[in-house]
């Protein structure tokens, strides 16, 4: 049988582990301040700066979500923890 608990835990492990190796944050606000310093030559390059920084803006939201979502499982899998001790 598969221990559930335990791979939560583990894989709740290895998210606070890469969170502090690599903040998605950061990796946006700098995607977003090379983006903003480029000054695009033609009509196509503005359009394709457009839609590049539409992209960021939803990728910025999914994370948001994603990390909404991550803190109430967080706290669901501590519930559990607790219940189960």
């Amino acid at each position: 049988m598969m221990d559930l608990s335990r791979m939560t835990r583990e894989f709740l492990q290895n998210l606070d582990e890469g969170s502090t190796r690599v903040d998605i944050h950061g990796y946006i606000q700098a995607l977003s301040e090379t983006l903003s310093s480029i000054s695009p030559r033609s009509q196509t390059e503005q359009r394709r700066m457009a839609v590049a920084k539409q992209h960021l803006k939803e990728i910025k939201k999914h994370t948001r979500k994603l990390q909404e979502k991550v803190a109430i499982l967080e706290e669901r899998v501590t519930l559990l923890e607790e219940n189960n001790h």
